[in-house]
């Protein structure tokens, strides 16, 4: 009977976290009310707290939620800097989600945030990602052997981040094209001879 209910309540918060997703990438962090997002699950506002303790919880399951799904459909499938821009690109139909993830990754930056330890995490994560990136470049002859795959990471990191705040702003900002021009101006350096 346990089994059951567990089993029944794993199910409710992945149907939460699924309407959460798409409550946030149309209306926003800020215009998404917990109202909205539990008449979508048929929960009452309580019922919905039940499954998440606090907004922020919520909002923090909804950042990992999409980094899992952003992650198996646009990063798994390439595993270099095209998966890298897809990401990016898809980022672009989910103005509230990007929204989401530039508020929480500034507020985190206070130690005592509740999503602190979650991009500490996130940002070593995608370290990783993105210096498997430039490996993929080096082996393919994309970028010279002289490349330090940390520091590039940390550079296109760092340029996706500014962007995606530049964007909110102005979407006439074409995220893809400017995150182009800083891998191809690495990639000519790197051939330059020392």
């Amino acid at each position: 009977m346990r089994r059951g209910a567990y089993a029944k309540g794993v199910a409710k918060r992945e149907e939460i976290l699924k309407v959460a997703l798409e409550v946030v990438g149309e209306l926003g962090c800020r215009s998404a009310s917990n109202r909205e997002i539990a008449d979508r699950v048929g929960l009452s506002q309580a019922g919905l707290m039940h499954y998440f303790g606090s907004r922020e919880e919520l909002y923090m399951a909804v950042l990992r939620a999409r980094d899992e799904r952003d992650s198996e459909t646009y990063w798994e499938p390439r595993k270099d800097f095209r998966g890298f821009l897809d990401v990016i690109e898809h980022n672009m139909q989910v103005p509230g989600l990007v929204q989401l993830y530039v508020e929480f990754s500034a507020e985190a930056s206070i130690g005592r945030h509740p999503a602190h330890e979650f991009f500490v995490e996130r940002y070593a994560w995608v370290r990783g990602l993105a210096q498997e990136s430039v490996r993929s470049a080096q082996e393919s002859g994309e970028f010279g052997p002289h490349v330090d795959p940390a520091l590039v990471a940390d550079i296109l990191i760092a340029t996706a981040d500014g962007l995606q705040q530049q964007w909110l702003l102005d979407r006439s900002i074409d995220m893809i094209a400017r995150l182009q021009a800083v891998w191809d101006g690495i990639a000519a350096l790197s051939r330059i001879p020392r």
